[in-house]
């Protein structure tokens, strides 16, 4: 799809300040293209500052085109620092979400900016809806690249509900008993921080606390199953959460789980990947039907490369994400959106 067509798409007051960049690795569904990609026209947001104010004015358009298209690559701006995005991202006005839950390592960098997911180069991170292992996810994530890779390194993107209409066709009844019956995830977390793990964020830093008792409530609140280990680990089982999801604002069902992330990826000396997620009865995840869920995932997802200073503003509850394995060094920054 041109420009043209997709420029007339954008709100009014958006059109004069940005315009629409096609990318090699865009794909197009439902006529749209995918991600959508933003640039500033020549003699607009030159400065941080014109940047910031630029969002601030137009953040009503922006969250409707993040609506309409679940990602947005904004590209060229001035954001040259941590300080920068985290400023761009409060320019939105969003509410910001603790990291309460989450299995990846991450370090906290400026403000409500912190690393994403630290787990080693050399292995992958599969698809996900950010923190749909637990009742509390955030709304919209952004991410931010502070030092583009060499190699590698894609942050991969997949509309959910193409993931769930395509696997309605390959595979109806794994959905339908997804469906009906729901997920549990299960995992043993450290005693403290295993950077070598995909998974290795401890359970002092997952529910932000050094007290057990307190770590307990948090489980209880979260209906979540936990038994402390002789080793000081903290096995945990979730609630039964649903697989899949109807977006309120849009009416269409979206593939809003964890599981082919837990499937894969969900594995270190604590964790077998296998029985990371189950159905409720214990029953684990049909190896062809997880084989034909990553084949669809791979055919749907865009890769786009990073460049410096890039913001990728997503739509958690419409868009999965990823990691690629790369080679260092790389960046890139995230935060996390009510």
């Amino acid at each position: 799809m041109g420009p043209n067509k997709v420029l007339a798409e954008l709100p009014t007051d958006l059109n004069a300040e940005a315009m629409v960049l096609d990318a090699p690795e865009q794909k197009t569904f439902c006529d749209r293209p995918f991600p959508l990609v933003l640039r500033p026209k020549d003699g607009t947001c030159a400065s941080t500052i014109s940047t910031l104010q630029w969002v601030a004015t137009n953040r009503d358009s922006l969250q409707e085109l993040l609506l309409n298209f679940g990602a947005i690559l904004f590209r060229d701006y001035s954001l040259n620092t941590a300080e920068d995005f985290d400023a761009f991202v409060k320019s939105f006005d969003y509410e910001p979400l603790p990291y309460v839950g989450g299995a990846a390592p991450r370090r906290v960098v400026t403000g409500n900016v912190f690393t994403a997911n630290e787990a080693p180069p050399d292995q992958l991170i599969p698809f996900h809806h950010e923190m749909a292992q637990v009742p509390t996810f955030p709304s919209a994530l952004f991410f931010y690249c502070d030092t583009e890779p060499s190699t590698g390194g894609q942050t991969p993107l997949v509309i959910s509900n193409q993931v769930y209409n395509e696997m309605c066709k390959r595979d109806k009844l794994f959905v339908e008993a997804l469906e009906e019956k729901g997920v549990v995830y299960h995992r043993v977390l450290p005693d403290g921080d295993d950077p070598t793990s995909p998974i290795g964020r401890g359970w002092q830093s997952t529910y932000q606390t050094t007290d057990r008792k307190e770590v307990e409530d948090k489980c209880h609140e979260q209906g979540t199953v936990f038994e402390w280990l002789p080793n000081g680990c903290l096995r945990t089982s979730t609630a039964v959460l649903p697989a899949v999801r109807v977006d309120p604002r849009t009416g269409i069902k979206t593939w809003f789980n964890s599981i082919i992330a837990a499937y894969l990826g969900w594995s270190d000396s604590r964790n077998d990947r296998k029985k990371a997620v189950t159905f409720p009865d214990g029953t684990p995840m049909p190896e062809d039907s997880m084989e034909t869920l990553n084949n669809v995932f791979e055919e749907l997802a865009i890769d786009f490369k990073w460049q410096k200073g890039d913001v990728v503003m997503v739509d958690n509850r419409q868009v999965l994400h990823g990691r690629r394995s790369f080679t260092p060094p790389r960046r890139i920054l995230a935060a996390l959106c009510k």
